[in-house]
């Protein structure tokens, strides 16, 4: 059984759409800036991806918004996308054949600090900060569940930065097993004061001050990387039950995806990336001079870059296939970033043009990789491999093919 991707939904820095974002990512418009949530002033990083202008009025009911944190209410603008993109009507479904599979690493700071305060000033009776995390993790995928309908199988796939491909691979693991379709991906906003040093506690935060120096990936002027907000959702389903009900567009198909961890730094063992390249790869039946673009993590720290170029030049050689780091421009977005670095290459595969990665100019030669710099590049694409790693030693990696 095959699935494909039939619908995109996208929140992102700069789009508030899967258009707007391809468009800004096309022409190189950031979404990172000075933080505006709170005043950040004595903190020693000041930058974000944020998504401004996000009136949740607009689109959700005034019974929801008292129910829903910020980034309960980006998830469910974010999956609504999806599914009209697809003509999807979940009525038009029994509802145990639609399902809802997530992701989330950060975003129910922003709750579970609200809940923290209530503790302290009213009480014992109210929910403890476990208590709100866990039921925070649920959130999204209970939310999106119940305003669709959609009673099928559903879960939170929870693996860091890795976590948003892991979610979509689970995705394609309920297909198969005769779900018609589901709703996968993931967002994240942990932008209030207790969130934003959960950030700055990683030490992985960049402190550089221009939000066009702050966030380099594989520069050799990298010194470390830029949180940013939102992600996407897609819709998954049976090529098949697509074509049947007239779906209007299949974006590509998920042909391969392999999760692997890294052994323990003093093991004397090698990062595990070019492991799960391999063993996606071996899923989706390639060989590797078959890719034709590679989506890459791209963390903006130097010991880590170098490790991601070192595994993408071990599996495919050196400057043998191009490479794209569209996130220099919105922030890593933790669980949302490889969902939308997903819906990104489905873009790129669709429109045959690969997306220059912003604001890098020095890639140190011994990184011997093909880093897509300056302008678009537009080549004939058929296959894609997006990688995603989690602080910790999460690695994820996902081969889509058009």
């Amino acid at each position: 059984m095959t699935a494909v991707f039939t619908g995109l939904g996208v929140v992102a820095p700069n789009g508030m759409s899967a258009a707007e974002f391809w468009s800004a990512t096309l022409e190189q418009r950031s979404g990172i800036a000075e933080l505006e949530r709170f005043d950040a002033t004595r903190y020693p990083s000041r930058l974000a991806g944020q998504i401004r202008d996000f009136k949740p009025e607009q689109f959700l009911s005034s019974r929801l918004l008292p129910q829903t944190d910020r980034v309960t209410r980006l998830a469910l603008v974010a999956a609504d996308q999806a599914l009209a993109d697809a003509e999807a009507d979940p009525k038009s479904f029994a509802d145990k054949e639609l399902g809802v599979i997530s992701s989330n690493a950060t975003g129910g700071f922003e709750f579970t600090h609200r809940e923290i305060q209530k503790l302290w000033t009213k009480g014992p009776e109210h929910v403890s900060v476990y208590e709100s995390f866990a039921w925070f993790n649920a959130a999204n995928t209970g939310q999106i569940s119940i305003r669709h309908g959609m009673r099928g199988p559903g879960s939170v796939v929870v693996a860091e930065q890795a976590g948003g491909l892991d979610a979509v691979a689970h995705a394609r693991r309920v297909v198969r097993d005769g779900v018609r379709l589901s709703i996968t991906g993931g967002v994240e906003s942990s932008y209030d004061p207790w969130g934003w040093v959960s950030h700055l506690a990683t030490g992985r935060i960049s402190t550089t001050p221009d939000p066009r120096r702050a966030f380099l990936p594989f520069d050799a002027a990298a010194s470390g990387y830029v949180p940013g907000e939102g992600g996407a959702y897609l819709v998954l389903e049976d090529e098949r039950s697509a074509r049947e009900r007239g779906a209007p567009q299949v974006y590509g198909r998920l042909a391969g995806h392999a999760a692997t961890f890294d052994p323990k730094p003093e093991s004397g063992r090698p990062p595990a990336l070019a492991r799960a390249i391999r063993r996606a790869l071996a899923d989706a039946g390639l060989e590797p001079g078959e890719v034709d673009v590679v989506f890459a993590d791209a963390a903006g720290i130097p010991e880590l870059d170098r490790a991601e170029a070192a595994a993408i030049t071990e599996v495919f050689g050196p400057h043998a296939v191009p490479v794209s780091a569209p996130k220099a421009l919105v922030g890593r977005l933790y669980a949302g970033g490889g969902p939308l670095d997903l819906a990104c290459a489905l873009l790129a595969l669709r429109d045959g043009v690969i997306p220059a990665t912003a604001h890098t100019a020095d890639v140190p030669p011994e990184y011997r990789i093909d880093l897509v710099l300056g302008e678009p590049r537009a080549v004939p694409l058929r296959t894609a491999l997006v990688l995603a790693r989690g602080n910790g030693g999460y690695n994820s990696a996902i081969v889509i093919r058009k």
